[in-house]
């Protein structure tokens, strides 16, 4: 059973490749554009999210913080992505367990979500 990866991404070009580049790699993913679109969406679990810090309804930060005061979610791996936040505003915001600045290496990207997938399975 292929692990799920959950985007709340509002730049259609970065989710574009986000998701074909993890379908090639054989992972199911589920894409938002909106925080809104994100906190309704239907009761899936994620093995791991890829939230954008600025969208045009809200914070990712928050989002992450969220994710990561849930029970539900509280494990589940959090990589945050931003063009203008630092990483000490990201350790600030949330305890995400990577910070990708855009524009990220598609590779790198993709290197970091296996890590984390596979941390508990080495």
């Amino acid at each position: 059973m292929s692990k799920l990866i959950g985007i709340l991404e509002d730049d259609e070009g970065i989710r574009d490749i986000l998701q074909f580049l993890l379908l090639e790699e054989d992972y199911e993913v589920e894409c938002y554009t909106t925080v809104n679109n994100f906190l309704t969406k239907k009761d899936s679990s994620p093995d791991l999210f890829i939230l954008d810090v600025m969208l045009p309804d809200g914070n990712g930060l928050e989002v992450c913080k969220m994710l990561k005061s849930s029970p539900k979610t509280s494990a589940t791996p959090v990589i945050m992505m931003s063009a203008h936040a630092d990483l000490q505003q990201m350790n600030s915001g949330c305890q995400a367990e990577e910070f990708i600045k855009k524009p990220f290496d598609i590779f790198a990207m993709l290197e970091k979500i296996v890590q984390l997938l596979n941390k508990d399975n080495p």
